[in-house]
């Protein structure tokens, strides 16, 4: 199975594990619920799905990876106590909280979420003097004398014995224990998580024509040559950060990613490809409208590779925009909202100041953002919807200070002006984008017509989240008349395969 398909089979997991009868009890008993072990590769993203699963639930979420691990750190000290049995006072060794543990309840008083997942990466690379410990705590859950809370469900993880010389195979007895499933490395999947992390798009492009360089292994008499998921996702955090500091991006750079020598350096020659079209197309003018008919002349002569990564390029310098746009238009939603609460306060002639009801918004704000980072991690825009009212406050704060406005009426005049600034700004952002997108289709229907091309940049815009919901909020004519075009014809094509199949 493919990583997605294994997310689903552990989200599905710890839904049954988690529901409970009408007096409240788990349906099924802690100790009959099997741990599931996911087999994967290195940098396939097993802690990226897990992660994701505990946001969707609304769970919390703790990982360890267990070769970091010793005896002691995972099961606790022992020490001496005295207890009596039958009249004769004994001396006991019992043992202090797992470290495990007791981060687990930290989380719960942290987050204030009482179900949660335990993710054990590395498990069969455990030391040898804690792997006999393991097989207890797959049964009974526990580490020393402490069980795991109730309403946490164990997630394991490891490594398949040919990438990893530490990895402890598990006998029969253990495996029975668990719920095995095995994820295998898959561009395509990958592909669409790609696109929602912003991935380079000299990547995908690379990858779109050479996908059996996305992930691969391989042993050579100097070592091992090795290229990941993860690798291809730090090199493209790199690239935007060297691109933006003028940094150059050349294979001493991405080899730092991509342990292979030929990968490496094809990437690297590819990636200087890219850049070349980029200045040579002048993407800028493109989307503005103003570009040169010699560009027109060129890319209707281009190769197949060329035209695709021209496609590539324009999305490129539309989708950064795009993103950037919906998020800050996702966050002044919520400002708005806040900011309504305040206005209904001072209608009511309520005895608090503006500073104050900001004030009192903004630590609420900074809480909740800590308990959402406590309890499963936290994405990209989750921080964005947290820090955007915050700093729009301490930005208000700071502006009372300057101007001292007299009463909470004035105070309250201010923060409506920032306020509406900030929407003429987003908005004048939004009408460039959409000329944007319309200039766009308009260069590609001159130079390619309804082709390929057309239907990659449609397909670009539809799947990627941010521009999807941007085009869902604000249309846009060029996009929905193509999007229509090939929609309709895709059913044409199914109406004819189906014709053909009844007549054979």
């Amino acid at each position: 199975m493919n990583i997605q398909q294994a997310k689903e089979q552990i989200r599905q997991a710890v839904t049954i594990y988690l529901m409970k009868d009408a007096y409240g009890n788990y349906r099924i008993p802690l100790e009959r619920q099997r741990p599931v072990f996911l087999i994967g590769a290195p940098g396939i993203g097993k802690t990226a799905i897990m992660e994701q699963i505990a946001r969707e639930l609304d769970i919390s979420l703790v990982s360890y990876s267990m070769t970091h691990h010793t005896r002691q750190s995972a099961l606790g000290l022992p020490f001496i106590t005295r207890k009596t049995y039958q009249g004769e006072s004994v001396n006991v060794s019992e043992y202090t909280m797992s470290e495990i543990i007791a981060s687990m309840y930290e989380n719960m008083e942290k987050s204030g979420k009482k179900e949660g997942i335990l993710f054990l990466d590395e498990i069969n690379c455990v030391s040898e003097t804690l792997g006999p410990s393991m097989l207890q705590f797959l049964q009974y859950k526990t580490f020393g004398n402490h069980q795991i809370p109730r309403g946490w469900v164990v997630v394991t993880a490891g490594n398949p014995p040919e990438y990893n010389r530490s990895v402890h195979e598990f006998d029969i007895v253990t495996l029975d224990r668990l719920k095995v499933l095995k994820a295998e490395p898959d561009y395509s999947v990958w592909k669409e998580y790609a696109e929602k992390q912003r991935i380079h798009r000299a990547i995908l492009s690379y990858l779109d024509i050479r996908s059996e360089d996305f992930y691969t292994v391989e042993t050579t008499v100097d070592g091992k040559n090795y290229v990941t998921a993860r690798g291809w996702e730090d090199l493209s955090e790199a690239m935007y950060l060297y691109e933006e500091q003028g940094f150059p991006i050349d294979e001493m750079l991405i080899g730092q990613y991509l342990h292979h020598p030929r990968i490496a350096s094809e990437f690297a020659t590819w990636y200087q490809l890219f850049r070349k079209y980029r200045e040579d197309y002048q993407i800028g003018r493109i989307l503005e409208g103003t570009n040169d008919p010699a560009i027109e002349k060129r890319a209707k002569k281009a190769p197949f590779d060329e035209r695709m990564t021209l496609i590539r390029l324009l999305t490129e310098a539309l989708l950064p925009e795009i993103r950037t746009n919906v998020r800050e238009e996702n966050c002044l939603k919520t400002l708005h909202a806040l900011l309504s609460e305040i206005g209904k306060s001072i209608r009511e002639k309520n005895s608090r100041s503006v500073s104050e009801l900001l004030t009192e918004e903004a630590q609420q704000e900074e809480k909740d953002l800590q308990e959402l980072s406590s309890a499963n991690g936290i994405t990209d825009e989750q921080r964005a919807r947290r820090q955007y009212p915050i700093a729009f406050i301490q930005d208000c704060l700071k502006q009372f200070q300057l101007e001292k406005p007299a009463g909470s009426e004035q105070e309250f005049a201010l923060v409506k002006d920032s306020f509406a600034k900030r929407v003429s700004t987003m908005q004048a952002q939004t009408t460039r984008i959409s000329s944007q997108i319309t200039n766009a289709f308009s260069f590609i229907s001159r130079v390619f017509g309804d082709g390929n091309e057309m239907l990659l940049l449609v397909t670009e815009l539809t799947v990627n989240d941010y521009s999807s919901a941007f085009l869902t909020e604000h249309g846009n004519e060029a996009y929905y008349r193509y999007n229509r075009k090939f929609m309709l014809s895709e059913r044409e094509k199914e109406l004819s395969r189906e014709v053909n199949a009844f007549e054979g």
